[in-house]
């Protein structure tokens, strides 16, 4: 196994506010995190660092073994797989899908004067495919659904076989449908032995695809659990990260959450 993220003493301060204090996480290339809190927890800010977008304020953080503030940025980026609702907001809606994908093979979200190559535009139809995207091939990015639009962009993620996929609140703001057609192609994803390192922000503990082996639970920037779902995420750990009693409850794999 591979560490592929080690966190020491980890603190985010901005504007004399403590965003994160004294994080310590490590994440092996087998391990498929969630991450869970309430807002103003840390998560994004963490999931920044570990995208190489944000340096911490003190202390050290290691990516695919890369100190972050040590390594050239611009070579480390291209190894990580990063879908948020901000990135979405860079693709130009105009943009075929297909284009979408492919573009990721340069960094870059809107087609330009890059030149692909065949094999390019092959592995953008067969990430296309395996989420069940190929026949939006040539549709306009900005008339997709939320949800299609969500998919897209993990697509893009994976296009060019990273070493970790970060993945922020890729269920937020889908409707019932296109959340569990999400979370089904994510549970199958993480559950295959090639796919990368997966770690994934969320607010719901329903929304934990099948597949998913850790949980790091976040409270006003700092640690609250961290390990294996089965001792991390707890009635008891989320009664402390959310200042309210909740009850837990696990059936084949999903959980679902209720105040006590």
């Amino acid at each position: 196994m591979v560490n592929v993220l080690h966190f020491t003493d980890v603190s985010v301060v901005r504007a004399g506010t403590t965003i994160l204090d004294s994080v310590n996480w490590s994440v092996e290339d087998n391990q498929r995190w969630v991450i869970l809190g309430p807002n103003g927890a840390g998560k994004t800010t963490l999931l920044q660092i570990a995208a190489a977008l944000i340096h911490p304020s003190s202390g050290r953080a290691e990516v695919l073994e890369e100190p972050i503030g040590g390594t050239d940025l611009f070579e480390l980026r291209p190894r990580i797989g990063f879908a948020s609702t901000a990135m979405a907001r860079k693709v130009p809606a105009n943009e075929k899908v297909l284009d979408v994908v492919m573009t990721a093979a340069y960094s870059v979200t809107g087609r330009w004067n890059e030149e692909y190559e065949t094999i390019d535009e092959r592995r953008a139809q067969r990430v296309l495919a395996e989420w069940r995207l190929d026949h939006l091939a040539d549709r306009k990015f900005g008339t997709l659904s939320d949800g299609e639009q969500k998919r897209v962009q993990i697509a893009r993620s994976i296009m060019t076989d990273p070493e970790v996929l970060l993945l922020d609140e890729p269920a937020a703001s889908l409707d019932l449908g296109a959340r569990e057609e999400l979370l089904r192609l994510l549970g199958g994803f993480a559950s295959e032995p090639k796919s990368p390192a997966i770690i994934m922000v969320t607010h719901h503990v329903e929304e934990i695809p099948v597949g998913f082996t850790h949980a790091l639970l976040l409270s006003g920037g700092g640690v609250v659990s961290a390990g294996p779902l089965s001792e991390a995420l707890t009635a008891e750990a989320l009664t402390e990260a959310f200042g309210l009693p909740i009850e837990l409850r696990e059936t084949d794999g999903r959980f679902t959450a209720r105040a006590a």
